[in-house]
């Protein structure tokens, strides 16, 4: 009984873990942190995502009327030249707006602070990328996050299963594979087409790697179960495919997920624009 339990609690805190994990370093995640300027401490917090239907918002609050501000963006992976946009101080913040995208389409942006003849450049010289897309209702994220949180949960068990003196794999398998079908090829496809209108963005039809990594931990388990009757020795099976679970979700979440083509979209515009 101690040793279940102690199994169930390892098991809860690897998936927590996995899952702030998956949350920090995912490409959506706002970009925060602080900067000096002229002795003065900003905190900032840059998005990375943004499903509004109107502009997106880029604030800085520094309780400051001498520092000033400028935006600069650009289309990402495109030709343009930067755009640069001095921001507007109100209220103690100053503000500034980046224009809306299409579905999938990315910014590139820097905000950029000065005081006299000092500045400083918000989360260093890399510009940050911003996504945009649809928003998704909540009736779609909270299901689909508690059963990815199910699926990882009972992998975690089911690899701890793996030291019991007499091992029983059948249901956290079982429990498992129902969570990832759950999750991943019914709540994340609705994910996917009210954010991106897409269904499904993993191979073979995009590069998504958070579609390519469900199909993949899918089918470890599916080899799993298949092993659990038919091989001598399944509980190799199952510790390998909750590991394998474990390094595929070490993948950032989101990345190389959906994004426009810029440069395709303006040559298919140049193309439909009819001669003067």
């Amino acid at each position: 009984m101690k040793r279940t339990v102690l199994f169930w609690i390892v098991a809860v805190v690897i998936t927590l873990v996995s899952l702030v994990y998956q949350r920090v370093t995912g490409p959506t995640y706002a970009v925060s942190g602080t900067v000096q300027l002229d002795g003065k401490s900003i905190v900032y917090k840059l998005s990375r995502s943004y499903d509004g239907p109107d502009n997106a918002p880029v604030q800085v609050k520094t309780d400051d009327q001498s520092i000033t501000g400028t935006l600069f963006w650009k289309r990402y992976k495109s030709d343009d030249p930067w755009t640069q946009v001095p921001l507007t101080f109100t209220d103690g913040t100053l503000k500034g707006e980046l224009p809306h995208q299409p579905v999938a389409g990315k910014l590139m942006y820097r905000v950029e602070l000065q005081r006299g003849d000092r500045r400083v450049s918000l989360a260093g010289n890399e510009p940050i990328v911003i996504r945009f897309r649809n928003p998704v209702p909540i009736w779609v994220i909270i299901p689909h996050v508690l059963a990815m949180f199910g699926a990882f949960l009972f992998s975690a068990r089911a690899g701890l299963e793996f030291f019991n003196r007499e091992p029983k794999f059948k249901d956290f398998i079982y429990a498992t594979l129902g969570f990832l079908v759950l999750g991943g090829f019914i709540l994340g496809p609705l994910m996917q087409y009210f954010s991106f209108n897409l269904w499904w963005t993993g191979w073979p039809f995009g590069t998504d790697l958070t579609d390519n990594k469900t199909a993949i931990a899918f089918i470890a388990w599916v080899v799993a179960a298949i092993a659990l009757r038919k091989a001598k020795n399944p509980k190799y099976w199952a510790l390998g495919a909750s590991i394998l679970m474990i390094v595929v979700y070490l993948i950032p979440h989101s990345a190389f997920g959906s994004e426009l083509n810029y440069n395709k979209m303006d040559k298919q515009n140049t193309r439909t624009v009819a001669p003067q």
